[in-house]
């Protein structure tokens, strides 16, 4: 069994004009880009209400994670151009990109929270 949900675009379409991805009809709250330049590292923490997805526009990193509750199971994967998946909440996650990469994040509820306190907790 995996940490991760490996995913795939909801719809994919394209033509001499260009093409066009759509990554979910439903299901998220907040819809972030993310770039990061080679050999840079993001990540160091996990979520308690999100699940996270991210798909990745073009580059190339590895995903780091492990699981914070009594498993401690760990898991490393090498994602890039057109790849897609999902954390669950209590995945800790580590990124290192190694190259440029620019990448869609989506959270299931948003981070900020209700209370005002953020759904980020660092490991």
């Amino acid at each position: 069994m995996s940490l991760i949900n490996i995913l795939e675009p909801n719809f994919e379409f394209q033509d001499e004009r260009g093409s066009l991805v759509q990554l979910i009809r439903d299901g998220f709250k907040q819809v972030n880009i993310i770039s990061s330049i080679g050999g840079a590292i993001r990540g160091g923490h996990y979520h308690i209400k999100n699940r996270e997805a991210f798909y990745v526009i073009k580059g190339k990193m590895i995903l780091e994670i492990w699981d914070i509750t009594e498993s401690k199971e760990k898991e490393k994967y090498e994602f890039n151009t057109g790849d897609m998946f999902e954390i669950p909440p209590f995945v800790a996650h580590d990124f290192t990109f190694l190259i440029d990469t620019l990448l869609v994040s989506m959270y299931s509820e948003g981070v900020e929270l209700e209370n005002g306190k953020k759904d980020i907790i660092s490991v």
